[in-house]
Order: C-alpha cells, then structure tokens, then sequence
C-alpha cells in the first residue's frame, strides 16, 4: 500500500510501527455551525483510507477531535472564539450550541456511510491532559507568559519551519496571517497561545497553574492523539489548509516534549471550490448537505461524485456536476448478475487484482472507479463496497422492487448487448 506523505512530499510505501496496528488520527469538526460540503470531502477521503486499511488486513485506532472551545477567528491567536461567535448568533447557551452541531455533523457522517472512528473526544473533556502537556512545554523551556497568555517559542525549535517548507523571515514581517511580533507580545510572529487566561469574560474557562482561562486550539490536538494512540503513531489526516499552521504547531509542541518523532505520515485533503473559491464558512460561501437533500438528491451521490477524483486534486462542485454524478451511479445501481462479464473466475481475479491496485496506490478512487466502470460487472462492485460504501445492494433490491418485469428484462439486455459491445 503507497501513500503521499506530506512530511516527505513523496508516496511511501505504508509500514506501520507496530506490525498491523494503525494508529490514526483525524482533526475533527468544530461544533459551531453546520459542516459544509467542503469540511465533509475531507471526512469521506479520511474514511476511504480508514476502509483501505482494513481491506488490507490492518487493525485500526481511528481517533478524531470535537473542537467546542479554543479555536478562534484566525490564526494570528486574535480574534472570537468560534463558539462564543456561534452561541451569540443562535442565542444559545454555548453548550448547547456544541451538542446541536456536534449531533448535526454525526448525522451527516451517518448520511454519508462515513465510519465512526474508535475514540470521538471532544476538547472539553480533556482540558487537564491539555493543561498537562502545557505545563511539560513550559518546564522544558519552550513556553513563555506574555500579556496574561501561555506562548510556544518557536525560536526554541530549529526544526519548526521544516513540515511546511516556511519562509520565516516572511512571516516575521507580518506575512501569512500571522500577527507582527510585538502586536500581541509575542516574541515572534510565529510563536503561538497555548492558553489564555487575558479573556476573563470568556464563556468557558478552566483553572490551571498559568491562570483561570482556556486552551488555545492546537494543543488539544497534540494532548488527545498521545493520550490514545501514544508519543508516536502512524497517520495524522486533515486539510491541506492545516498544513502551515495547525499541523506544523502540532508538531512542535509535541516533539519538544518527548524527543521522538510525533507521526510518521502525514495525509491532507485538497479543497473543494464553489466556482473560484475555496468553501468556507467564514465567508458564508458554503453548502451543506441538507441543501444537497433539500433538492431531492441522496447523499450517497456526493460520496460518489467525491470518489470521482483523487483527494489530493482540487475538486469544482457545482449542481450540474453532481447531477452528472447522480446519472453515473443509476447506472452502476441498475448492474445486474446474469449480465455479469466477469463469470470467469481467473477474469474476475485479474480485475480484482487491477482495481485492488488502483486503490492501493495512493487511495486512487478515481482509477478504481474507471476499473470497476470499465469491467461493469457487479460482482466487482460489490466486492470494493466496503471502501465504497454507496449502498449499491440495498439500491438495486429497491430498484428490482420498483420495476416492472418487462423493463427489468430491456435493462439486462441492455447491459448484456454493453458487455458484448453491440452498440
């Protein structure tokens, strides 16, 4: 099995640390509005590799992350937190708004067969283990107190631009969204909050040894995936948009504390665009999926029209695309057995073995899908639906129950007359 890392920026062959158990972990949502289709893209590639995995025989520790405190408006540790902003815009409780949202993302998981990971642990319930790893940070010299907030010193850690490939003497200046050294007393601009404790109206606050406050967002991150999966796992999965901030802080903080390699792969999802854009809740530029079931399209069509193209392409949604998509997989639901091309056993291992290999290089649904569509046989569907996961059995009895016998019989003479190429 290949994968692109990130850390290498090379395909890999996957070798886990320890022998078929995989510790992986995803950055999860945060609980403040709907997921857009944008957020849910990344999800579906996490699940496809979670699925590929397991199809190759590995044992998985899937964990993902609930943010419901700590991440703010921007990068630069400036800015509301999300969930303050949320709350006033619904005049809820910010607790309650963290239950509506974290239940409304479950339901979409659930929309679109994406499996629930082993461990779901939200930033709340492990404020301590946060404050923990706060305090080893400090102890070891790499964090500071500045205007009432815990700051990481990027200063301290040689290898802090490396993941990224960051042009530091840039961001010293004030350059990719970070503030300007000096703004918010930071001694740089790419240092960042570990906790805050200058914001004593904020709506969630603990006590800790640096002062009643919260936890800034990276930490969680580093303090939940060590406490289940250990000082070093196997895969760390997000966007693409976490790679110069997020991940690259997550790393840091992390290693300074146990001198060891945090993850070995990393794996990051590339946009989806809205015409031109990037979908963004910030800009109010997204859709979600109630607005997909809203104009009578399940779903599962967007899983599919997702596994159109590779993970780490940029993706251009549009409603056409996915009606195209939606067309696509009528066809593959109307598939039946007795037209089958693949009767022939040693036929059928040889396309198993093509499309196993297309899944197994890099998690290339698109290529798998051209193999699965080239062959149109349904035993080969079926048999790569536990990575698919679009229903396809349950589709077909429904569609066998819905038709007429005599249009059922036109459809396996169609596909029967494909097959042969008698077009």
């Amino acid at each position: 099995m290949q994968i692109y890392n990130t850390l290498t920026r090379t395909k890999e062959e996957f070798v886990p640390i320890q022998n078929d158990h995989v510790g992986l972990y995803c950055c999860g949502p945060t609980v403040y509005n709907f997921a857009h289709i944008g957020n849910l893209r990344t999800y579906i590639f996490e699940d496809v590799l979670r699925r590929t995995l397991l199809l190759n025989g590995y044992n998985v520790k899937h964990v993902m992350n609930i943010t419901d405190v700590g991440h703010l408006e921007s990068d630069a540790d400036d800015g509301e937190d999300k969930m303050e902003q949320g709350a006033r815009r619904e005049g809820l409780d910010i607790w309650e708004l963290a239950k509506r949202y974290e239940a409304a993302w479950m339901a979409d998981m659930d929309l679109l067969n994406i499996q629930r990971p082993e461990v779901i642990c939200r930033a709340t319930d492990h404020v301590n283990d946060m404050i923990d790893l706060i305090a080893k940070i400090v102890e070891a010299g790499y964090g500071y107190i500045a205007n009432d907030v815990v700051y990481f010193d990027t200063a301290r850690f040689p290898k802090y631009a490396d993941f990224a490939r960051l042009n530091l003497s840039g961001l010293q200046t004030g350059a990719g969204g970070r503030a300007t050294a000096g703004e918010i007393g930071k001694r740089s601009a790419t240092d960042f909050a570990l906790w805050f404790s200058n914001k004593p109206r904020h709506l969630m606050q603990w006590d800790s040894p640096f002062g009643r406050g919260y936890p800034g967002w990276h930490i969680e991150c580093s303090a939940m995936s060590m406490k289940y999966l250990g000082k070093s796992f196997d895969i760390h999965c997000g966007g693409i948009d976490h790679i110069p901030v997020h991940h690259t802080n997550e790393i840091a903080q992390s290693e300074c504390v146990t001198g060891q390699q945090f993850v070995k792969y990393w794996m990051h999802g590339e946009f989806l665009l809205l015409e031109s854009d990037k979908m963004s809740k910030s800009s109010g530029n997204f859709i979600t999926l109630k607005t997909v079931a809203d104009k009578g399209i399940d779903p599962i069509v967007y899983r599919y029209f997702v596994l159109q193209a590779h993970y780490r392409s940029e993706l251009k949604f549009s409603w056409d695309n996915l009606e195209a998509a939606q067309n696509g997989l009528r066809r593959v639901y109307a598939l039946r057995d007795e037209s089958d091309p693949l009767k022939d056993d040693k036929e059928y291992e040889a396309a198993y073995a093509k499309a196993f290999a297309a899944i197994n290089d890099d998690l290339g649904t698109p290529q798998l899908l051209s193999v699965l569509h080239t062959f149109g046989s349904i035993r080969l569907w079926l048999a790569f639906e536990p990575i698919l996961a679009l229903n396809i059995q349950q589709k077909r009895e429904n569609i066998d129950a819905a038709l007429p016998e005599e249009v059922l019989v036109l459809v396996s003479q169609r596909n029967e007359a494909r097959n042969n190429k008698q077009w």
